[in-house]
């Protein structure tokens, strides 16, 4: 009898696929849009298994509490503002029309008004390339470009947390406990070393390690791995 496959046993779901989201400190957002800019200061800053960056708490003067990507050089107590002319300081949120280019910025809106959702990794920071007719676009740390809406807003400076990669983990433990913090398998099993019953690619009969086939786009899940929908397959020739 046929077994499911990790892509999907994790589909249906359960507890052992399930990220731990009780445990993070919560969500990343920014304030609701206001006419005139909003003081604020820095309440705290937070630890949060959920995210590479430390976060920050930010209280504005409407009484509005926060959580945002701490930027590198932040302290808590420090004075930040949001709005379309405030300071370009580091912390500060401003709308990418209101940024000049050339400024470094991190925790982008792909829409205006979700909370930001690029740009968010510890270290990471995008440039601010050109101001056009169609958007603001922006020099993103792959190096893709990227148009957004001139009223998309982000945050002055680079994220914090930029040495993080820098230490080695050591031992296989800690690196399978910092992968089940955020829902990530650990270790990952090639599917060529895997029994026959586990995984189409997985049998004891041959030595050949590659044996992915094009799979068609209507196979169904427990076959379509490998190469889905190939255009082309075999050695490319001269």
């Amino acid at each position: 009898m046929g077994k499911n496959i990790i892509a999907q046993a994790r589909g249906k779901g359960g507890p052992r696929y399930r990220a731990p989201s009780f445990r993070y400190a919560g969500e990343i957002s920014y304030a609701h849009r206001h006419e005139n800019s909003l003081n604020g200061k820095v309440v705290d800053l937070i630890h949060s298994s959920g995210h590479s960056s430390p976060l920050m708490e930010v209280a504005y003067e409407n009484g509005e509490t926060v959580l945002q990507v701490a930027p590198e050089g932040i302290r808590v107590g420090e004075a930040l503002a949001a709005g379309v002319s405030v300071e370009l300081k580091i912390g500060n949120v401003l709308p990418l029309r209101s940024i000049p280019e050339g400024a470094s910025v991190y925790n982008i809106e792909g829409i205006p008004g979700d909370g930001g959702k690029f740009v968010r990794a510890s270290g990471t920071f995008a440039k601010v390339k050109s101001h056009m007719q169609e958007g603001v676009q922006v020099i993103l740390p792959s190096k893709k470009q990227k148009t957004f809406h001139p009223e998309c807003r982000a945050t002055i400076g680079v994220t914090s947390g930029g040495g993080r990669t820098e230490k080695p983990f050591v031992k296989a433990g800690r690196f399978f406990y910092a992968k089940r913090a955020k829902n990530k398998i650990y270790p990952v099993t090639s599917a060529s070393k895997m029994n026959a019953v586990d995984h189409p690619f997985g049998n004891k009969r041959s030595l050949r390690k590659s044996k992915a086939r094009p799979a068609s786009r209507n196979a169904p899940p427990g076959r379509k791995v490998g190469m889905i929908a190939a255009r082309r397959s075999g050695r490319k020739k001269k």
